[in-house]
């Protein structure tokens, strides 16, 4: 049976999060992707806590350009905030996205700002 769009990423999820696991010294770095805007969270998996976001509905610059210019953005504002927050290292959690395009661009653009993962 061929599983549709949503169910295969869930099935991705999981395999992911059986591995990756956020704590307040290693945070994991959660991307949400949806068809307009893009949204990044630094979480704390021990307590449940979200330590730093950034998105894109909340930037006036990320809503010009085109979305992975979006992307870029939040990217950007992620490691700028983690910086201020004392963060250097994280783990990354693609949240079932292929690593390509805007989810891409959101990591390259958070390592270039001085985020290890």
């Amino acid at each position: 049976m061929a599983l549709n769009k949503v169910l295969r990423r869930a099935k991705i999820k999981r395999r992911i999060r059986k591995k990756v696991f956020g704590t307040v010294v290693l945070p994991r770095l959660s991307v949400f992707r949806s068809n307009k805007q893009i949204y990044a969270q630094l979480i704390d998996d021990l307590t449940g806590k979200t330590l730093v976001s950034a998105a894109s509905l909340k930037e006036k610059s990320a809503q010009e350009g085109n979305k992975i210019n979006q992307a870029t953005v939040v990217g950007k504002l992620i490691a700028e905030k983690a910086q201020k927050a004392g963060i250097t290292t994280v783990v990354f959690d693609r949240n079932g996205y292929l690593y390509h395009g805007r989810v891409k661009s959101l990591a390259d653009a958070a390592r270039d700002g001085g985020l290890k993962f």
